[in-house]
């Protein structure tokens, strides 16, 4: 399974920007995908999660903020950022689990005047 990420960049604090997800393979609608992140010095974090059918869940910095979703006609899973904070900086990844997990290469996201 190849897991791409893409979206991340530079925004503003208080400002929004949504990640993209691809998974490759015929079976994208029973992964359940998640969204982690590493800022530097910082152990790698669960950001987001959602099944495969579509429960999600979220870590409590991230709550009412971040919003995960799944088009499995596109095999994409997206993560929606508003309100960005700096603390939110970080290298975001993208997992793909069914049985093992699998890891993008990870998308820059930092949030800066």
């Amino acid at each position: 399974v190849q897991v791409v990420e893409s979206g991340g960049g530079l925004v503003q604090p208080g400002g929004s920007l949504t990640l993209s997800c691809g998974a490759s393979g015929s079976s994208f609608s029973i992964y359940a995908m998640g969204w982690y992140r590493q800022a530097p010095g910082k152990q790698r974090e669960l950001v987001a999660r959602i099944t495969s059918g579509n429960f999600t869940n979220y870590a409590n910095s991230v709550k009412g903020r971040f919003t995960i979703s799944r088009d499995n006609a596109k095999n994409t899973v997206y993560l929606q950022m508003n309100s960005l904070k700096p603390e939110d900086t970080a290298v975001y990844y993208c997992t793909a689990t069914l049985g093992a997990t699998y890891w993008g290469q990870g998308t820059q996201v930092t949030v800066s005047s």
